[in-house]
């Protein structure tokens, strides 16, 4: 399975950014309890029409997925889209995913914002990429955190219509410091 987008709850998903949900961030710069304000990347005033479409795909991704678990992250797929996750075979195709997404957003909580996004010259395909968080409980019932980075491919299709070609996940091994975290306040 992908990065599990299933939930993200506890947190609002705030609205704002070029008409759409913001991934859970403001358009303002985030400050932990001791830290400098932490950039924004979608307070970046060099956005272009292509970064914003993107920004906003991955917004309706995450608040799809937070509402409908495994079943809604996998009708995001194209029908020949992919998923590589950490230390798992590739998975073919959206009926495929759809048969191993079967987790509920009730037991799965995934918080992820781009940190960028590139749209293609022709303007048909792009890329995000970023940090996600997710909070699940182990076998016992103690909490369980996961960190790492993702990076999704979208592509537009023939109907306009955009769906995720390829989504790729890897955790962060255990001591990597900051490298993941996603932003304070988040």
């Amino acid at each position: 399975m992908s990065r599990f987008w299933t939930g993200i709850f506890g947190i609002g998903l705030l609205m704002g950014f070029a008409g759409s949900a913001a991934l859970g961030q403001s358009l303002e710069p985030s400050f932990g309890s001791n830290a400098a304000p932490v950039a924004n990347p979608l307070a970046d005033t060099s956005v272009t029409p292509g970064k914003a479409l993107l920004f906003e795909l991955e917004a309706k991704f995450a608040k799809a997925t937070a509402e409908g678990g495994g079943k809604a992250f996998a009708g995001f797929f194209a029908d020949d889209g992919a998923t590589l996750a950490n230390g798992q075979a590739a998975v073919h195709g959206r009926d495929a995913i759809a048969k191993t997404a079967t987790w509920l957003a009730k037991d799965y909580q995934l918080v992820w914002t781009p940190t960028e996004a590139i749209m293609s010259p022709a303007g048909d395909m792009g890329y995000t990429w970023g940090h996600y968080e997710g909070r699940s409980k182990d076998a016992d019932g103690n909490s369980k955190v996961t960190m790492g980075r993702y990076l999704t491919i979208w592509r537009r299709n023939a109907d306009g219509s955009w769906k995720v070609l390829l989504d790729a996940s890897q955790e962060e091994p255990a001591g990597a410091g900051d490298c993941c975290k996603l932003p304070p306040g988040l």
